[in-house]
């Protein structure tokens, strides 16, 4: 049994997960603790990974060789390209996931990893040096493991507090114990504490449900997937998801009931999230709205659990029954559970430096809900991100971090530790103001040679990285010196209803009319079927489809490489530890206050405080030249 390792991970949520695989991948002897070895990356709330900007994040996790990918395609029972309507910069992939085996997977990861080790009990403190550094942590059962650095991944665990109606109790999940003693533990250290709340509904019994009531949501089954990996697939029985309505009679039981909801008679202090509000909130802030859209989601291949999305509630369990059989499927409603909120501790991610690591405590770091974030996606991102700087504080090197144009992870983790928090952080497409640069179809192009370099990802992965790049490069270059005639051309244009040619143009010219893709040229010009015949098959759909969106959105891509190229002069001029901003008196009250708490590191990262104003930044650019 060994007792000292070099990275200690507490916690086996989807953030504990990635943390602990890319610091054993790394090389770094590691230890993943958890209560449960049963509920290794649970899916808490809804099945499902991906989403809306979240999928562009579980897309960038595979790309550097995290896991979350693999693992979703592995168990997906629905898959689907969300806003496919809309330019590429906003196409979402989402998954729908057997819950089970999504943890069974990822245990099954975990424990065939070399220097990867896990221990099913429950952390009761961390042990310091009397430098204040971390040095590892105690257990329940009284074993102490030493570590050169520790990631902390809780979670909702940390003093979690569930409510249904008046129903208190204590719990990190349902059925499942808190975790005490850490904040305080922590907070006597001089870290910042809050509480948040986030909810999750009523799972439901499919016998009960009249299927007929509702609106039938089928997925894609098309060559999209999570994984750049070509061997990884969707092998499970694909399942539809279901669409329905709330009513008025349905509001009105809610309405009733709001006097005993935690959320409105005051039993609920925290912070709760604004963009995923629960069925009561939503019938109070949108009052003139007689129905909400619901969304049925299964559970898994081979169970009768249904997830409600969209019902999410704490009220009391017979007023959610009865709302619940006020909407026409559900007259007959049979439930395994109702649905709950839960309060818990957060830490302020602006006590964090880029890496994740506290700047109160060295060699301690936090990822995941801990620091403000709401979503499975959102905590694995950060998870590996801490991971990797976990082994290179142990072994040396330069810190790991990815910029604001580089990845929606750098958004993230730029947003949480600069501005912090005033709800539970959820990823959009709207907070990364270079989105037509973070493609989802991209995220390879631009994170696995970055993770290629530090040892994460693994040769095949770049091998594959490089094959992708030169097959996108050849057809690029056939588009850009292919010349087509318009007589040749012309039949094919009239069939588009686009406007025919007058001249021999060049056939990317032609690519760059919307109505027109690579497909339909194929068909019409040999030699173009010729080309795309040599590229491999597995992945001859997702090269078509980058280079397409290469070549058709090219004059956008451009532009914003311009102004992320703008930004990141400002980016490169470092003003950490180079200023006693309080002793400033030409900056505002404010600007003094904030520079002080957050210590930015570069100019840029200055000018993204909220209050900090262009005139602060001035002043600062005006000393940094003296």
């Amino acid at each position: 049994m060994i007792f000292e390792y070099d990275v200690i991970v507490v916690g086996a949520g989807h953030a504990g997960c990635e943390a602990a695989a890319a610091a054993a991948n790394l090389g770094s002897n590691t230890l993943l603790i958890t209560m449960d070895m049963n509920k290794i990356a649970q899916m808490s709330c809804n099945p499902a990974m991906g989403g809306v900007a979240k999928g562009q994040i579980v897309r960038e996790i595979d790309a550097l060789g995290g896991y979350s990918g693999i693992i979703t395609d592995q168990t997906a029972i629905q898959f689907r390209m969300l806003n496919r309507s809309k330019g590429p910069a906003m196409w979402s992939p989402r998954a729908q996931n057997d819950r089970l085996r999504f943890m069974e997977a990822w245990r099954n990861t975990l424990e065939n990893l070399r220097n990867l080790s896990i221990w099913q009990d429950k952390v009761t403190s961390f042990l310091f040096n009397q430098e204040k550094e971390i040095q590892g942590i105690r257990t329940e059962m009284g074993i102490e493991f030493k570590a050169k650095t520790v990631v902390l991944t809780t979670g909702t665990f940390l003093n979690g507090l569930i409510h249904i109606g008046s129903v208190q109790f204590s719990g990190g999940r349902l059925s499942e114990p808190a975790v005490t003693k850490l904040t305080e533990q922590l907070m006597s250290l001089g870290i910042e504490t809050n509480r948040m709340k986030t909810g999750t509904p009523v799972r439901i019994d499919a016998r009960s449900i009249c299927f007929e009531e509702l609106d039938e949501q089928p997925g894609e089954n098309d060559f999209r997937k999570f994984s750049y990996l070509d061997h990884v697939s969707r092998n499970l029985k694909q399942l539809s998801c279901w669409t329905l309505f709330t009513n008025e009679a349905c509001h009105e039981v809610l309405r009733q009931g709001l006097s005993e909801s935690p959320l409105y008679n005051g039993q609920i202090k925290s912070i709760g999230p604004r963009h995923c509000p629960s069925i009561e909130t939503k019938i109070v802030t949108f009052a003139d709205r007689n129905r909400h859209q619901l969304f049925l989601e299964p559970e898994g291949e081979n169970t009768n659990e249904y997830y409600l999305n969209g019902f999410s509630s704490s009220l009391p369990f017979s007023i959610q029954i009865n709302a619940l059989m006020k909407i026409p499927a559900f007259r007959n409603v049979r439930i395994y559970r109702p649905g709950y909120a839960i309060e818990y501790d957060f830490f302020d991610p602006t006590q964090l430096l880029n890496t994740l690591e506290t700047k109160t405590i060295k060699n301690l770091f936090f990822a995941g809900q801990i620091n403000g974030t709401t979503g499975y996606e959102e905590a694995a991102g950060q998870g590996l991100i801490a991971g990797i700087n976990a082994h290179i504080k142990c072994h040396g090197g330069q810190p790991f971090t990815l910029s604001r144009d580089e990845a929606y992870i750098g958004v993230l983790i730029d947003d949480l530790i600069t501005k912090g928090v005033d709800e539970p952080y959820r990823m959009f497409t709207s907070r990364a103001e270079y989105r037509t640069l973070l493609r989802q179809d991209n995220a390879d192009m631009r994170l696995t040679e970055k993770s290629y370099q530090i040892g994460l990802a693994d040769t095949y992965r770049y091998k594959l990285l490089q094959e992708k790049k030169d097959a996108r490069d050849s057809l690029i270059h056939f588009f850009e010196t292919y010349s087509i005639k318009p007589i040749l051309i012309n039949s094919t244009l009239e069939k588009f209803q686009t406007t025919p040619l007058t001249n021999t143009c060049k056939l990317i010219e032609v690519l760059m009319r919307p109505q027109l893709s690579i497909a339909d040229l194929t068909l019409e010009i040999p030699a173009l079927g010729d080309l795309i015949s040599r590229i491999p098959l597995k992945r001859k759909d997702e090269i078509i489809e980058a280079t397409e969106v290469l070549i058709k959105y090219s004059g956008y891509i451009k532009r914003e490489k311009l102004l992320a190229e703008k930004i990141d002069r400002l980016e490169n001029i470092n003003i950490e530890d180079k200023f006693d901003y309080l002793s400033i008196r030409s900056l505002s009250t404010e600007a003094r206050q904030k520079l002080t708490k957050i210590n930015p590191k570069t100019i840029a990262q200055a000018s993204r405080i909220p209050g900090i104003s262009p005139s602060d930044i001035n002043i600062l650019l005006v000393l940094l030249g003296r």
